[in-house]
């Protein structure tokens, strides 16, 4: 059972990375905080149409490899989403699982619109990443019209 509000919801970035799956932990432990909801977004940059144009993959018109890509990614952010709730614990939290094709930081902008709060990975690694945000991050973080939490990776969060 999940809690039901009506409350804006937390929006929270997923690709499947490390730095991501932080990030929906923190998203969920943020939303039971606030006693709200998450809304777990992932977004893909491709499509069947750009892949055949290009030449490098040719399908059957049958073959519907979007919806097979959604699908995919629809249960490996549920399964991300199963496995943090399971480490977390506390009261359960409601989460709407999105999966959409575009830029990532657009969607995750477009999603956020009636949000409370945006929460993203970042995914530097080594000495550079430590000081720089991924491209997503850093484009969320400045286009947001909201509070926005870039959730470190656990090599950028242990001290030099």
């Amino acid at each position: 059972m999940t809690q039901s509000t009506t409350r804006a919801p937390i929006v929270v970035g997923t690709d499947g990375s490390g730095a991501s799956e932080l990030a929906m932990r923190f998203a969920l432990q943020e939303a039971q905080l606030r006693s709200t909801s998450v809304r777990a977004v992932c977004a893909y940059d491709f499509t069947v149409t750009r892949a055949t144009m290009s030449g490098w993959l040719t399908v059957p018109d049958s073959y519907d490899l979007d919806t097979q890509i959604r699908d995919a990614t629809y249960e490996s952010i549920a399964r991300t989403v199963e496995e943090a709730r399971q480490e977390l614990g506390g009261p359960p939290v409601e989460v709407e699982i999105k999966v959409e094709a575009g830029r990532p930081a657009q969607v995750l902008l477009d999603a956020s619109a009636d949000a409370c709060l945006l929460v993203v990975g970042s995914r530097g690694s080594g000495a550079w990443g430590r000081l720089t945000l991924g491209s997503t991050s850093t484009e969320v973080v400045h286009h947001a019209h909201l509070p926005v939490v870039v959730v470190p990776s656990r090599t950028q969060a242990k001290p030099t």
